[in-house]
């Protein structure tokens, strides 16, 4: 297949297109800015990107320069993984410019691409958002972002259902693993790194927990169920579903052997609730035939070690 993939240069888009490539498919990856923009770790994968991906340099979802490559090419799919995720953590996240941001031209564009032989469109959501995944509660958005990228995904579904397109939804939860942004796994590596005790301030919150590159082989599989007319409105694929501190448990104890440190954790007692307490993806699958956990975690570990000697 040929795949126009937004957001390679996310976390989760590099494993997504490096993924989609190892399985044969040729993936195009527009990109916001040039090459040379990026800075930090946003550049180091936008620099291994180029290795899986034929990048398109500044082209946004629904400008011009887009309308212009979907009228010009013919895909497979769309795979719209990119999304506005300006100071997603704040309460005064700016709901209706990322809604504006990630469906600009959502109409044109899928009229474009489908009169050019597409087989369909899957976004990617957040099992943050709201409606989605299990949990307790009347499972509202986590947030501000949440709540645009369920927005984002409503009007996906109202211009497919129009334009006559196929749409599926990749909902992730909390990927970690090699390239990963500074949250909570780099935040442990970091600390132990130092020699000090890690203190988990949440480990009641339940959560999901995968390896990107096992969510990036769901994907492909779901993109391909997509592009083949069998695939199920909505995919979740579930990791490590338990306590954050459990969690926290388990990568000290698959890391300390694997990096020589001590990685000494505390349990804090959680007092402050300003998340549902359970928040999990709902699809239990197989694992990939030849993935395994123990190549994974020391796959992360090698990764962490270059980290440490850098």
């Amino acid at each position: 297949m040929k795949v126009l993939l937004t957001g390679g240069s996310s976390f989760t888009g590099y494993w997504f297109a490096r993924a989609l490539n190892l399985a044969g498919h040729h993936v195009v990856a527009p990109i916001r800015g040039s090459i040379d923009s990026y800075t930090e770790g946003r550049a180091v994968r936008v620099a291994a990107l180029a290795e899986f991906a034929d990048i398109r340099e500044n082209v946004s979802f629904g400008d011009a320069a887009f309308l212009e490559l979907a009228a010009g090419e013919s895909f497979d799919l769309l795979a719209h993984h990119a999304a506005d995720v300006t100071g997603y953590r704040s309460p005064d996240f700016d709901v209706g410019a990322a809604l504006n941001n990630n469906t600009l031209n959502a109409s044109r564009v899928i009229e474009t691409l489908r009169d050019n032989g597409l087989k369909g469109i899957v976004v990617t959501g957040s099992v943050f958002e709201s409606d989605a995944g299990v949990g307790d509660g009347a499972r509202e958005a986590f947030s501000p972002y949440g709540l645009s990228k369920a927005l984002s995904a409503q009007v996906f579904r109202y211009w497919c259902q129009r334009h006559g397109v196929a749409l599926g939804k990749f909902n992730i939860a909390n990927p970690f693993g090699v390239f990963e942004e500074p949250r909570f796994c780099n935040f442990l590596i970091r600390t132990w790194v130092k020699g000090e005790t890690a203190r988990v301030n949440t480990p009641l919150y339940v959560r999901d927990n995968i390896f990107v590159d096992l969510l990036a082989q769901y994907y492909v599989d779901y993109l391909q169920s997509v592009a083949s007319g069998k695939a199920r409105s909505s995919f979740g694929p579930v990791g490590f579903a338990e306590t954050q501190g459990a969690f926290a448990q388990r990568f000290a104890n698959e890391m300390r052997p694997r990096l020589g440190l001590e990685c000494q954790l505390e349990l804090g007692e959680q007092t402050t609730f300003d998340e549902p307490l359970v928040r999990l993806n709902t699809d239990h699958v197989a694992l990939p035939q030849g993935w395994s956990h123990a190549q994974a975690w020391d796959l992360l570990a090698d990764y962490y070690r270059d980290q440490i000697r850098a």
